[in-house]
C-alpha cells in the first residue's frame, strides 16, 4: 500500500513538474505572440496609408491609426472590387482589397494631391493652348485700340480707354497662365524700389475699379535683387486683389498700403486692405481656385512661386487688418 501512495506521489509530482513546465511553454508562446502582434501593429502604423485586417464577418481584427480616422470610409467602400478609386470627405482615395483564408486586408491611400497635380498639369495645358490662341487676336485688338485713341473724339476716348483696360486685364491673364504652365523663372538684376513703384502706378491706371480707392506705397528708396518683370507682377496681384476685395465690399470707399521693413536677411513688405475679408482661406494658394468673383485663380499662386524664385515667401498674416506677407531674399 505505501508502495502504492508512493508511486500517486511520484506521478502526481510528475504531473505537477509538467503542468509547471507547460504553463511556462505557454507564457513564452503567450510573449512571442504578443511581441509578434506588437511588430505588426508597428509595422501597418509605420505605413503612410490607411490599413485594416478585418475578419469575414466584418469585425476589425487590427488597423493602424490612421485607419481609426478614417473609420467611416469602410461604410462606403465597394467590397466587391479589389482596385479603385473613391471620393470621400473631398479627398480621393486608392483603395485595394485581398483575402487571405478567414481575414480581409484593405488599405487606403490618399491620393488627392496626386490628382490634384494631374488636373492641373491637364488644365495648364489647355489654358497654355488657348492664351496661345487668344493671343494674336488681343494683340490686334491693342493695336487698333491704340490707333483709336489718336482718332476718337474727346467725347469717346473713355469708351476706347475702357476698352484698353479690358484688353489690359485679359494680357495679364495670358501672361499669367503662359507663365503658370512653363514655371517662374527669375533674371536678376539690382533693382530700385522705385523702378517697380513706377510700374505698379502705371498698372493700376490700366486696372478697371469705381470707387474712391486711396493708394499708400513706401517712400523710401531701396536696392533689391530682383527680375522686375515678376516683382511688377508679384505687387500688382497683391493690389489688384485688394481692389477687387474693395469693389465687392459695401462701403464706398478704400484704402491699399504697402509697408517695408529690412529684415536683414530679407525684405519684408506687408500689404494691407480694407476690402472685402478672405473666407475660404484654404483655396488661397490653389490654382484656379479664387477666393473672389473676378480672378482665374492664378495671381496668389503665381506670387508665392515668383517670391520663391527671389528667396522669399508669401504668407497670410495673422494681425486685426486684412495683410499679406511678402518676404524676399537679398
Amino acid at each position: 500500500m505505501p508502495e502504492n501512495n508512493d508511486e500517486i506521489l511520484e506521478q502526481l509530482q510528475m504531473l505537477i513538474s509538467q503542468t509547471y513546465k507547460v504553463e511556462e511553454e505557454y507564457k513564452t508562446l503567450r510573449s512571442s505572440y504578443d511581441h509578434l502582434q506588437g511588430t505588426i501593429e508597428n509595422l501597418i502604423e509605420f505605413l503612410p496609408n490607411a490599413l485594416w485586417v478585418v475578419f469575414e464577418s466584418g469585425e476589425i481584427f487590427t488597423q493602424n491609426s490612421r485607419a481609426k480616422e478614417l473609420s467611416r470610409l469602410l461604410d462606403v467602400m465597394d467590397w466587391e472590387k479589389s482596385d479603385y478609386e473613391i471620393n470621400f470627405e473631398e479627398q480621393s482615395y486608392l483603395i485595394k482589397i485581398s483575402s487571405y483564408k478567414d481575414k480581409i486586408l484593405v488599405s487606403a491611400t490618399d491620393i488627392t494631391e496626386q490628382k490634384r497635380k494631374e488636373n492641373l498639369a491637364t488644365m495648364g495645358q489647355m489654358a497654355a493652348h488657348l492664351s496661345h490662341e487668344i493671343r494674336n487676336p488681343i494683340g490686334s485688338i491693342s493695336l487698333l485700340t491704340s490707333t483709336l485713341m489718336k482718332r476718337v473724339k474727346l467725347e469717346n476716348k473713355p469708351i476706347v480707354l475702357e476698352i484698353q483696360k479690358s484688353v489690359y486685364r485679359i494680357e495679364r491673364i495670358i501672361k499669367a497662365t503662359l507663365m503658370f504652365s512653363k514655371g517662374v523663372q527669375a533674371v536678376s538684376s539690382t533693382l530700385k524700389w522705385s523702378d517697380i513703384l513706377e510700374d505698379i502706378e502705371l498698372s493700376i491706371g490700366y486696372y478697371s475699379y469705381s470707387k474712391e480707392i486711396r493708394f499708400e506705397f513706401p517712400n523710401a528708396d531701396f536696392e533689391i535683387e530682383g527680375d522686375i518683370d515678376l516683382l511688377s507682377m508679384l505687387f500688382s496681384n497683391f493690389i489688384f486683389n485688394a481692389i477687387d476685395a474693395i469693389e465687392e465690399d459695401e462701403n464706398d470707399e478704400g484704402e491699399i498700403s504697402i509697408t517695408y521693413e529690412d529684415e536683414g536677411a530679407f525684405h519684408l513688405f506687408r500689404v494691407y486692405d480694407s476690402g472685402l475679408a478672405i473666407e475660404n482661406r484654404k483655396a488661397l494658394f490653389q490654382a484656379f481656385k479664387s477666393t473672389k468673383e473676378k480672378g482665374n485663380g492664378l495671381g496668389l499662386v503665381l506670387s508665392a512661386q515668383i517670391a520663391q524664385a527671389h528667396g522669399g515667401e508669401v504668407s497670410l498674416f495673422e494681425g486685426e487688418k486684412k495683410c499679406f506677407e511678402i518676404r524676399l531674399g537679398k
